[in-house]
């Protein structure tokens, strides 16, 4: 099933993002890690995307395989196109495509020293143009809420994020964020900007402080002080951070939901603890 489907109906949508072991050796602990999470029956899982080698090695292809055959649960593969070339894109796509798998978040992916640009998709727009174009993928787009950290400004992000949705982008998931306010700001200015596609808010909960500190240098998401008061306090107490991050996590979810808005995406960092916390949470409001 494609993911843009499910909000045709007016559906509210959980998902979970998901990222595959770096070693052969620890494939059983994801393992351990679906089955918790496919019996939560969220909508849809997405899976980062393991960049280097080739699609039948891939090991992103091969979980989410694994999610939709065994599990019954659809899966979002992240595909990145900063560091591949057309025919690179098609061995991918093709792998998908004979996999069953329907849906595909599009990113740039992250520059690396170590790893050439090829210049042939220098943007995400540019990589879900040529999938559209080629393909018959439901294809979703990554947004930032505070400004891509190498945008010039919420303007041009606003257009850059444009291009995107124009180029055939289905859904947007955004980045972490942490103050529900600023989320509500930002897909009122997509309104504006005619951006007319499910914008889902993307969600983490602060269970580790060296973790957390690391995703927001990579994502430009801002601290809130009450989330630094957090922080402060249970640093250095790891069962008091888990249970603290998890209430803040929730109270925020809590308010999406009150407001109405078309679904949750759960940053899980591969702990089924958190994703089962949450749903306990919200079981009798969604």
């Amino acid at each position: 099933m494609k993911i843009s489907e499910i909000y045709k109906n007016n559906k509210r949508s959980l998902s979970f993002e998901i990222f595959p072991p770096k070693k052969d050796t620890e494939l059983a602990s994801i393992d351990e890690t679906l089955k918790v999470l496919c019996e939560l029956n969220p909508d849809f899982i997405s899976v980062t995307f393991g960049a280097g080698g080739s699609a039948n090695s891939n090991r992103t292809i091969e979980i989410a395989k694994n999610i939709k055959h065994n599990y019954g649960i659809e899966p979002v593969v992240h595909l990145t196109s900063l560091h591949y070339d057309k025919s690179e894109i098609d061995e991918f796509a093709t792998a998908m495509k004979e996999a069953g798998i329907e849906n595909i978040l599009a990113l740039r992916g992250d520059r690396s020293p170590n790893a050439p640009e090829k210049d042939v998709f220098p943007h995400a727009s540019d990589l879900i143009e040529y999938l559209k174009s080629k393909y018959d993928f439901c294809v979703l787009g990554a947004c930032y809420p505070e400004c891509h950290p190498e945008s010039s400004d919420r303007v041009n992000d606003l257009k850059g994020l444009k291009t995107k949705v124009d180029s055939g982008a289905e859904v947007l998931v955004s980045q972490l964020f942490f103050e529900n306010r600023i989320f509500y700001d930002f897909r009122e200015r997509c309104r504006i900007a005619g951006i007319d596609v499910p914008v889902i808010p993307g969600i983490m909960p602060v269970i580790n402080a060296n973790q957390i500190k690391r995703m927001i240098s990579l994502c430009n998401a801002s601290f809130p002080e009450r989330f630094c008061r957090i922080i402060r306090r249970y640093e250095n107490n790891s069962e008091a951070l888990f249970d603290a991050g998890m209430t803040y996590a929730l109270t925020q979810i809590i308010d999406l939901i009150a407001d109405g808005i078309q679904g949750i995406h759960l940053y899980t960092m591969n702990n089924p603890k958190v994703a089962k916390r949450i749903c306990d949470g919200i079981r009798n409001i969604v």
